[in-house]
This record gives C-alpha cells, sequence and structure tokens, in this order.
C-alpha cells in the first residue's frame, strides 16, 4: 500500500493529511510548527510514503530542508499553478492539504524548485541587498523633490549622493527633512556596500555563469544575482521558458485580436525581472544596437514597454549563453 502526504503551511502550524491510493484520508491533523511533531506523525508511513507535498509559502526553508535531511521525498508546490475544482462550495485547511496529496497522487501536482541550501543564504543576501536599494532611492527621490519643491532648483542624484553635499538656502524645517532624508540614505548605502562586499568574498560567478558578463550592461552584483536566482538553467526547456519565469514575458490573453484576460502576472521569479530590467537599461545607453531596438520599439509603444522588450531579449540571450556556453553576440539579438 502507498501513501502520499500533502501539508498546508501557515506561519505557526500546518495541516498535514495522508491519503491513500484510492484517495481514503488514513491520518489528518493540524500541528504546531514544530519539526518533532511533523516526524512523528509521518513515522507510522515512512516506508510506504511515496513523497510530500508542501506548500511554497515564506516559511517554508526549516520544513522542507528538515524532512529532506530524515530522507524524505519532498516536492515544493506551485501555488500560483494550483486550482481547485469549479463550483467547489467548501474549502479549508484540511482540504487544500488532502488536494495537494491528491494531485501528487495523479502525478499532475505543479512543483517549483527546491533551491540548494547551500547557497540560500547569500541569495537572500543578495535580495536584502535589493529591498535596501529601493528603500535608499525613495529617499534620495523624496529629498530631490523636497529641494525642488522649494526651491525650483533640481538637483541631480549624483549630487546628492556626494558626502559634502550643501542644500541650497530653504528655511530651517525643510533643511532638518532633507538632512534627515540624506542621513538615512547613507547609513542604508554603507549596508548596501557591506552586504555587496560580503557577497563577493562569499560566492563567485562559477565558469558556466561567467560567460554572463559579455553582455554589454550585466556587471559582478547583476551577474550573481542571475546566477543565485536561477541555479541550474537546464530546468528550463527553452529561452521562452526561461524568459516567462524572468517575467519577462506579456501574460495577457488574446483572441481574435482582442484582450480576453491576462495571467499569472506574479508567476516567476520577481528577482530575475529586476535583473534583466536594469541590464536593459545599461544596455540601451553603451549597446548601439540595443539602442536602436529600443527607439524604434518606443517610437510605436512607450519607454515601459520598449525597454521589457529589451529584457525579454537579454532574458532568451543569457539561456541561450548559458545552455550552449557561447558568448554574448549583440548581431543575433538585435538584427537589423
Amino acid at each position: 500500500m502507498s501513501h502520499y502526504c500533502g501539508i498546508d503551511l501557515h506561519s505557526n502550524n500546518h495541516v498535514l493529511v495522508v491519503i491513500d491510493e484510492e484517495d481514503k484520508r488514513v491520518f489528518e491533523k493540524r500541528l504546531n510548527n514544530d519539526l518533532s511533531l511533523t516526524l512523528e506523525a509521518l513515522s507510522p508511513y515512512r516506508e510506504t510514503l511515496q513523497g510530500i507535498a508542501v506548500e511554497s509559502t515564506f516559511n517554508w526553508y526549516w520544513l522542507v530542508d528538515g524532512l529532506q535531511e530524515q530522507g524524505y521525498d519532498l516536492q515544493l508546490v506551485n501555488t500560483a499553478a494550483v486550482t481547485q475544482y469549479d463550483g467547489l462550495k467548501y474549502s479549508g485547511d484540511h482540504h487544500d492539504a488532502f488536494h495537494l496529496a491528491h494531485l501528487m497522487r495523479l502525478g499532475i501536482l505543479p512543483t517549483g524548485y527546491i533551491y540548494p541550501k547551500e547557497q540560500r543564504a547569500i541569495r537572500d543576501l543578495l535580495r536584502r541587498r535589493l529591498s535596501l536599494l529601493r528603500t535608499a532611492s525613495t529617499q534620495l527621490v523624496s529629498v530631490q523633490s523636497q529641494i525642488w519643491r522649494s526651491t525650483g532648483i533640481r538637483i541631480r542624484s549624483r549630487e546628492l549622493r556626494k558626502l559634502e553635499f550643501v542644500p541650497p538656502l530653504v528655511d530651517d524645517y525643510t533643511l532638518q527633512a532633507v538632512y534627515a532624508g540624506l542621513a538615512v540614505y547613507q547609513a542604508l548605502q554603507r549596508e548596501i556596500d557591506a552586504l555587496e562586499q560580503t557577497a563577493h568574498h562569499a560566492v563567485k560567478l562559477t565558469e558556466a555563469f561567467q560567460i554572463l558578463q559579455t553582455i554589454t550592461g550585466i556587471g559582478k552584483i547583476l551577474g550573481l544575482t542571475i546566477m543565485l536566482e536561477t541555479g541550474d538553467i537546464h530546468r528550463f526547456a527553452g529561452p521562452g521558458n526561461f524568459a516567462s519565469y524572468c517575467r519577462c514575458v506579456d501574460s495577457q490573453r488574446t483572441r481574435n485580436g482582442k484582450k480576453k484576460g491576462a495571467g499569472n502576472a506574479k508567476a516567476g521569479n520577481k528577482y530575475l525581472s529586476w535583473a534583466f530590467s536594469e541590464g536593459a537599461h545599461f544596455a540601451v545607453r553603451f549597446e548601439p544596437l540595443a539602442k536602436r531596438f529600443y527607439a524604434r520599439k518606443k517610437a510605436t509603444t512607450n519607454g515601459i514597454i520598449a525597454i521589457r522588450a529589451v529584457a525579454r531579449k537579454l532574458a532568451r540571450a543569457s539561456w541561450m549563453m548559458l545552455k550552449h556556453q557561447v558568448p554574448y553576440d549583440a548581431k543575433l539579438m538585435f538584427p537589423g
């Protein structure tokens, strides 16, 4: 007799359901988030358990790592791709856990990638860097706007970043607000620099990913981000799959030339989306062929769509380069 397990994971508890080959529930219980309780509940089915399906929630690390270390076969569920039955009248945590086990038994469970534990921490460190970077940018823009609003003078960001920057003549209250914003920005920037230094010391671009730096606009940090967020490039069947995972593909659905809806725009990796967008901004500044492609696209759409089109080109090029270990060729990506 084979058994299948589904776990509906929450912030402070999880619902564990075990079913047999006929979808009969042989065990179901809500447990506190304590690995020892989970292992105790699973122990009677250890020899017959074919797999455990765990929701890919924000706090899955401890559970998946702990169960894998005990030799269990884990499947991380892509929750964005799991759909319940149409017309379902009632649903709850126990039913959700059962549904995961049921889909796994049928062999149609949409799964995600269990990122290797060894590099997960440094990947999350770079994610923290990005979060701080966005907060720092917000502070800088706020200071710039406040000075502009008060004096009519627009000061460039590179001037505001200088430690010796002196604000133009404003009233005392505005001056205090400006200095407060700059102090926060400078404190954040110190932390960002420290995180970057740690990342460079902790991990280097592997030989397979070093080829990314032949792309105009992809430097060390973007290269590390793409490497750590991508993982094994062979898990993507083609360049379109990778570009979709990088959120560089339009999610809308059309029929007969008319928009009929939209797909899940949040499916994929938002950090890769950011990395290729950043690379695209640099590419249109320093790569003539990319700049020409961007200008043509912008003339018929707008700047946002045009830069996303460049990002999609870079994502597709990256898959080809990583898969076949060939250097970047702008003429192939931006012909004519």
